[in-house]
């Protein structure tokens, strides 16, 4: 314990204590701190100015990153007839119906990410008090109810991201891994900006981005300028 907080302190005295730092100085500055044995997920906390009370003003959706996240999601995947075929040839790691909802009823929660297809809505809805507190509780807003679940699949095999607000009104996400080369964490962390800029509420007054920081699973935050 005493090896890492001095650890974490020498890193903590490298980030600039007043002036946010352009993008790509902040992740140069990061990938300095991949000190530790295994490969950190990079997160980003954006600080919104959305009063998240206000139904008309949540935060929320999903996004594919342009590199993806560095790890495979497990994705499960509730559809019968021909949709449930072709969620297994896009690559869902369990497909199917009732026998699904039973499986995941008796604590089996091994996965990532829950698609459905709306004729399945049924069936899924009864899970809710188990995978809501989770947030794998599928949802038409987040892409994860829908007709065409091999495009689904895809997406977040290839590194879709889903996020909402929280009670702050902050907005948090997992955007890389440490040990990407520079340029494809810039080009992640800028696209998540850009899609969460594009999401401002219509009824939000004042400033709407406040503050952005990125880090790394064992570093200190660096704050990041637009």
């Amino acid at each position: 314990m005493v090896k890492d907080s001095k650890l974490y302190k020498s890193m903590a005295e490298k980030v600039p204590a007043k002036n946010p730092l352009a993008l790509p100085e902040a992740v140069k500055l990061l990938k300095t701190f991949d000190k530790r044995k295994f490969d950190q997920t990079v997160e980003i906390a954006i600080r919104t100015g959305i009063d998240p009370r206000q139904a008309d003003q949540i935060v929320r959706g999903s996004v594919v990153l342009p590199h993806g996240l560095g790890k495979t999601l497990r994705v499960v995947v509730f559809a019968k007839g021909d949709r449930l075929d072709e969620a297994k040839a896009a690559g869902a790691d369990e497909v199917g119906g009732p026998e699904l909802a039973d499986k995941i009823k008796g604590g089996w929660l091994e996965f990532d990410v829950c698609i459905a297809a709306p004729d399945m809505m049924g069936i899924v809805g009864p899970l809710g008090k188990v995978l809501g507190p989770r947030g794998l509780m599928p949802s038409p807003r987040a892409g994860t109810v829908t007709p065409d679940v091999a495009k689904a699949v895809k997406e977040y095999k290839a590194g879709k991201v889903e996020f909402r607000n929280d009670s702050g009104g902050n907005v948090h996400a997992p955007v890389g891994k440490i040990r990407f080369d520079e340029q494809k964490l810039v080009e992640n962390i800028q696209a998540f900006i850009d899609y969460v800029v594009g999401l401002k509420p219509a009824s939000v007054k004042g400033q709407y981005i406040r503050g952005i920081s990125i880090s790394a699973t064992m570093s200190p935050s660096i704050r990041v300028s637009r």
